[in-house]
């Protein structure tokens, strides 16, 4: 069925109108990033905290609580609130730093993205405003003085009274675009509380500092026009009009200030213009009326004040557009009803016709955070080493420091980010993620989106793709042919056509990256790989970015794995553009070889390393001493899980593919002179319909599955444990110089602060590595068919099949956010008000992980970039389109 949401992305993706020029572009905070960071120590999380925010311009990219811009975030609205009590205009979300959380950086207000669609022609998200003043310094303090064995304190817990007595705002913030440059937006107040309560609205229009670091460019102005009513022109975008109207007919009064820092309030200098940036959080909160002006400014907000009854709903709308044109009264109701409708109709279109309501609504949300997660993104590094023309020139030691050597990199795009909150930049794995779930809904940006780090802008000459703002130079799990080749195939259901372009350009930079890996990542040339904590975090014995306090080197069994997989990945890419151009047949050989001589060092060690642990029966990371000797770190975590990704089945009905690669693997066999004890990648056994080739094979896979499947293990109610719940009663410790360095198994958040704070997989469940496992698993069962049976992970006493075992995972998965058969969702823990409150219940978070006994959500609450997957997971269950051939 052609939805009208469709019919809109295929203008856009035609060129003939531009339907994703305006969206939910803003981050909700911008904060902790390398841009704007211009001290000498490069602590980015202190440059910039959250009381300079509302005084400060931003350098590089802006925020702003349910926000909307242009794709090149010329122009910004936002919602700013204030409910009598509080310090400051709560104008964007606050939270704890990595340094003042007991957890690392936390973010304190509740908000839930409720509908999105891929034009963004319709957007919604509710914020929860306490009436009491917003506890900044009891949330500061109470954390400081937490340990890493204390939960977070919440605002839940700061305010729980007022949670309990339903005294708070529901303030939902929808938007719906009447044509690709109106957008009409309207602000719906409810109070839920038992009282009375007075509410300030806000809405605000303002240009992103651009002036002040480009000399060439004028300020933009924004001037009154009319009552309740202005207008601004701008090059690029032409005339605007910025229109405001209430639920109670009386006009809004607006009040204008500049998009300037207030640098006598923070640096005790003088400022640049009358009014500054913090001009009408003055005006409203401490009655400075010489703090704005009546007039013009590059920002304005729209002062509506009222007191709101018990129960009662309150409505301010915004109308930003092209022209000035007066529509009837109920213009912007029909607009935002119709647009509403159509993402309903879009999102049925979409949702598996077996899903149940809820499950429909959890996977709507999930992909409305996903869209709302997609912010502006703005960073040419050379020019943010050498500084501003007219402004002071950057601290010397930034050329010995972060990124000095990607120089090259200069991107300035629309960019699908980890959250909205926790920082506004990108992480490339987890952006890998993103663009899978993204698929689903809108392939043709999905397929823009893998491709913007392989852009010769940004990834690097050597064939790097940057790993994130904080270190472009990490190294992480090589995804990107991966999701590139999930994104092909995502398109190719929905469309019936596979992009064969795309997936040559994707293969092409993919190749790069994996010749990047093969030179610059097996330091001793033996087909053993590392990458330091390749998005582990501290489930290991060590920092695997620093130097082993033993001397010697870290053998990675992820590292050597993620290579093993890659090169299948490319494998598998190189098979499908080979029907079209049979040219690429010669690259099979290519990474037959390279999948096998990584499969080699994987399976078999060489010299004194030896991944899989004959004692064990499982994977560990070894360590090689200097003196020669090698030692394997006894630890079961989810690494040993990495080597079952490398991995195809292909049907044997894909004769001439079956047969080219049956004479590769003729070919390595008799060049190499393999015997019996060889590592082969050829599979044996298997019920006949597919030929497969991989590292893990029978022998090794049953007793990985024997622990993965052992709830006394690694298998949660909600999914596979980032490390095995055996290290609860039996703690891995290595001693050293002293110096005991202990593994043990915590459900939630680690009690080690190994990487400065933000300590997560000990325990927990997490979404990206579980979500490859259901892959990886029905691309076993395809070959394996029925002849294969282990242990029901649904606890019955019946030995079942890899699919039904894939299938059961994905569907533990996602429990962790669906409700249970008792109506509960796993998600909220134990917070009955969550659980039962109607106006909680069905807010689902999606959390960057979750507890490894209970499925409480932990972590940045809207991680809605890979957590998202939940959505692909309630589509396909454990049948997740993994196919070659």
């Amino acid at each position: 069925m052609s939805t009208a949401e469709q019919k809109r992305l295929d203008e856009a993706n035609a060129g003939l109108s531009p339907w994703r020029r305006w969206g939910t572009y803003l981050s909700e905070r911008a904060w902790g990033t390398v841009r704007e960071d211009y001290s000498t120590d490069g602590d980015a999380w202190a440059y910039l905290p959250f009381d300079h925010a509302h005084r400060r311009a931003y350098r590089w990219s802006e925020d702003g609580l349910a926000g909307w811009c242009d794709d090149e975030q010329t122009i910004c609205l936002g919602v700013a609130l204030w409910n009598g009590h509080d310090p400051i205009l709560k104008e964007r979300p606050y939270g704890v730093a990595n340094e003042e959380g007991n957890h690392g950086e936390d973010v304190k207000d509740y908000w839930f993205y409720t509908d999105n669609l891929p034009s963004h022609a319709y957007a919604s998200m509710v914020y929860k405003y306490p009436h009491a003043a917003f506890p900044y310094a009891d949330l500061l303090h109470t954390n400081l003085q937490r340990g890493s064995d204390d939960d977070e304190y919440e605002l839940f817990d700061a305010l729980r009274q007022q949670w309990l007595q339903q005294r708070y705002f529901d303030v939902e913030v929808a938007y719906a675009k009447d044509g690709p440059e109106d957008v009409y937006c309207r602000i719906t107040v409810t109070n839920r509380g038992p009282d009375a309560a007075p509410v300030h609205v806000l809405p605000q229009l303002w240009y992103r500092n651009t002036w002040s670091w480009e000399p060439d460019q004028p300020r933009g102005r924004i001037t009154a026009c009319g009552d309740g009513a202005a207008c601004t022109w701008h090059p690029k975008l032409g005339r605007r009009w910025f229109t405001v109207t209430t639920s109670r007919d009386d006009t809004p009064h607006l009040v204008f200030c500049e998009n300037e820092t207030d640098n006598r309030q923070l640096f005790s200098s003088a400022n640049t213009s009358a009014t500054t940036k913090n001009g009408i959080n003055d005006y409203v909160v401490n009655g400075i009326s010489d703090a704005v002006d009546t007039n013009e400014g590059s920002k304005v907000a729209a002062d509506v004040s009222t007191t709101v009854q018990s129960g009662e709903t309150f409505t301010v709308t915004v109308h930003f557009s092209t022209t000035d044109a007066t529509h009837p009264p109920d213009h912007a109701d029909v607009v935002l009803a119709q647009r509403k409708r159509e993402s309903d109709e879009f999102y049925l279109s979409v949702a598996a016709a077996e899903l149940s309501d809820d499950e429909r609504l959890v996977q709507r949300q999930a992909l409305a955070g996903l869209l709302w997660c997609k912010q502006f993104y703005n960073y040419p590094v050379r020019r943010w080493l050498k500084g501003d023309p007219g402004q002071p020139t950057p601290p010397r030691e930034r050329w010995a420091g972060r990124n000095k050597d990607w120089q090259h990199f200069a991107v300035t795009d629309v960019i699908l980010m980890p959250d909205a909150w926790e920082y506004p930049w990108f992480a490339a794995w987890d952006l890998a993620f993103h663009c899978v779930a993204m698929a689903l809904i809108d392939p043709e940006f999905a397929k823009a989106q893998i491709l913007v780090l392989h852009d010769s802008t940004a990834q690097h000459p050597h064939g790097q793709i940057p790993a994130y703002e904080w270190k472009f130079g990490d190294t992480n799990p090589p995804v990107h042919a991966w999701a590139s080749w999930q994104i092909y195939q995502l398109d190719q259901l929905r469309s019936g056509v596979g992009d064969w372009d795309f997936l040559a350009s994707a293969y092409r930079s993919a190749t790069l990256n994996a010749m990047w890996w093969l030179n610059q990542k097996d330091d001793t040339n033996r087909g053993v790989f590392g990458g330091g904590f390749l998005g582990m975090d501290n489930i290991g014995v060590f920092d695997r970015d620093e130097p082993l306090p033993t001397g010697g080197q870290l053998a990675e069994v992820d590292g050597t794995a993620w290579m093993a997989a890659l090169t299948f990945h490319l494998l598998e890419m190189a098979i499908e553009l080979s029907h079209q151009d049979p040219s690429y047949t010669d690259m099979f050989s290519r990474w037959v070889w390279d999948a096998w001589l990584v499969a080699n060092s994987l399976e078999k060690g060489t010299y004194q390393v030896s991944f899989w642990n004959d004692d064990t029966n499982f994977y560990h990371d070894v360590i090689e001493m200097p003196d020669g000797t090698s030692r394997s770190l006894e630890v079961f975590s989810i690494q040993a899980i990495v080597p079952l990704f490398a991995a195809i089945a292909i049907p044997n009905s894909a004769t001439e593919v079956v047969s080219t690669l049956r004479d590769c693997l003729d070919i390595l066999a008799r060049t190499y002179e393999h015997t019996d004890d060889d590592v082969q990648l050829l599979m044996t056994g298997g019920d006949g319909s597919h030929l497969m080739i991989g590292v893990v094979h029978q022998d090794r896979l049953t007793p990985i599955l024997r622990r993965l499947l052992d709830p006394e293990q690694f298998l949660s109610p909600n999914g596979i444990r980032s490390l095995s719940r055996y290290h609860r009663d039996h703690p891995y410790s290595y001693h050293v110089d002293g110096a005991d360095y202990v593994v043990d198994y915590q459900p939630a958040e680690s009690r080690s602060r190994m990487f400065g704070g933000n300590s997560n997989w000990r325990g927990p469940v997490w979404l990206p590595t579980n979500f490859l496992l259901v892959q990886a698993l029905n691309s076993y069962a395809r070959f394996l068919g029925d002849t294969y049976r282990v242990p029901d992970p649904a606890g019955s006493a019946d030995l079942v099949s890899l699919q039904v075992v894939a299938d059961r995972l994905a569907r533990q998965l996602t429990g962790l956010l669906v409700r249970d058969e008792r109506g509960r969702r796993a998600v909220f823990g134990d917070n009955e008000y969550f659980q039962t409150d109607p106006h909680w219940r069905d807010l689902v978070p999606f959390h960057e992980y979750f507890d490894g006994d209970t499925g409480r959500g932990l972590g940045a609450s809207h991680q809605t970039g890979w957590t998202a997957t939940v959505a692909l997971l309630l589509q396909y269950r454990g049948k997740l389109y993994f196919r070659a051939g």
